[in-house]
């Protein structure tokens, strides 16, 4: 499954990613937070939505996702 940006807001287009919670490797359950994401109008974590395994990180600590 790819972890996508959530929408945050309608006028919202992209969010800086401020922190991993797992790494790449990691055993992931539904309900874990992934990461924690900052716009200009909030910050906050993300959950996994599915059980899995972290295969690897687009978007590192410190860039910015797209929505």
């Amino acid at each position: 499954m790819d972890v996508l940006m959530p929408q945050i807001g309608e006028t919202v287009t992209e969010g800086k990613i401020t922190a991993w919670f797992k790494s790449v490797g990691d055993k992931v359950d539904p309900g874990d937070v992934l990461f924690e994401i900052e716009t200009d109008k909030t910050s906050m974590e993300v959950p996994s939505l599915e059980a899995g395994v972290l295969h690897d990180i687009r978007v590192p600590a410190g860039e910015v996702a797209l929505v």
